[in-house]
């Protein structure tokens, strides 16, 4: 079974948008668990895989192992670690995919 993170402060920007409802969210997020291959992929530094999962004219996004989704089966997927990073409307969508490659791409060359 993989583990989702979710960042703290992701998780306060969900809870203070949709307050009773982000229950569900978080639901949804967590099935990820059960479900790792769930969701698009909507891109990829290195070996790290930018996908997302949708709730309404929402979207969530989360980054996690690319080798491991692609090749292992469901029940070996024991070691996966899916982080939910970031949150976007239709709008704003491609501005929030770039800001995390730009962000994976500076961890990728080692700038802390």
């Amino acid at each position: 079974m993989a583990k989702v993170i979710i960042t703290k402060k992701l998780e306060e920007e969900i809870n203070k948008k949709f307050k009773g409802e982000s229950i569900r969210i978080f639901d949804l997020m967590h099935s990820l668990e059960e479900y790792p291959h769930k969701g698009k992929a909507v891109g990829q530094v290195g070996g790290i895989v930018i996908k997302e999962i949708r709730y309404n004219a929402f979207r969530f996004y989360f980054i996690t192992d690319g080798f491991k989704i692609k090749l292992l089966e469901k029940d070996e997927l024991e070691n996966l670690l899916i982080k939910f990073v970031r949150m976007s409307d239709k709008k704003s969508q491609q501005k929030v995919i770039d800001e995390i490659k730009h962000i994976l791409r500076n961890f990728e060359e080692g700038n802390f």
